[in-house]
């Protein structure tokens, strides 16, 4: 049952980009075409399940034993630099349509506070390993969700007559913040 609750919580109560906010940049720039939207849904995925795993391990068994937990935010830093470089590498092997269509945002993975964000919390939260891993699907797939579903909306809002002072980022804001509306309509729920 806790497991059920983390991932309740994750993908809907405390979703990562319409309540805790991180992960905006991605969240706006790769939302125009849901193609794009499923590949940097995956590419987080993959990046943030990893990332969570390896800097769980070594924030058990490297930082904590070493007395040196102050380093936690760097390690996990380049923990996810390097994830994000094979993940590059392996999508310019396997899919480069997705590779030329995920663009500048697939380095900036690296930067993307979600991945950070998670796996500092599945440590704060003092999860074990398996519900880390938990955690970080459950947000993943809350990230991916948020995702599909604004760039399905900013699909069909170009098929839509809009002021041209409101097309493009001005109408993904409103969108974005009604659909965090929507979602605070789980609160309560779950703690």
């Amino acid at each position: 049952m806790e497991y059920v609750l983390i991932i309740i919580s994750a993908v809907f109560v405390n979703n990562i980009v319409l309540t805790q906010f991180l992960g905006i940049c991605p969240f706006i720039g790769v939302s125009n075409k849901v193609d794009t939207a499923f590949g940097m849904a995956g590419a987080v995925t993959f990046v943030m399940v990893i990332a969570t795993m390896v800097t769980y391990i070594l924030q058990h068994y490297v930082l904590l034993p070493l007395g040196i937990p102050f380093m936690q935010t760097v390690t996990f830093i380049l923990v996810i630099a390097a994830l994000v470089q094979l993940v590059e590498i392996i999508l310019k092997k396997v899919s480069p349509a997705l590779y030329q269509a995920l663009g500048i945002f697939l380095p900036l993975i690296t930067t993307n506070c979600t991945i950070l964000g998670v796996a500092i919390l599945a440590v704060q939260k003092d999860f074990n390993l398996i519900e880390s891993v938990v955690f970080a699907i459950s947000n993943a797939l809350g990230f991916g969700l948020a995702l599909i579903t604004f760039s399905g909306i900013r699909e069909q809002l170009d098929l839509a007559d809009i002021p041209k002072s409101m097309k493009g980022v001005p109408i993904a804001f409103i969108i974005a913040g009604l659909l965090a509306m929507a979602f605070m309509g789980f609160a309560g729920i779950v703690k």
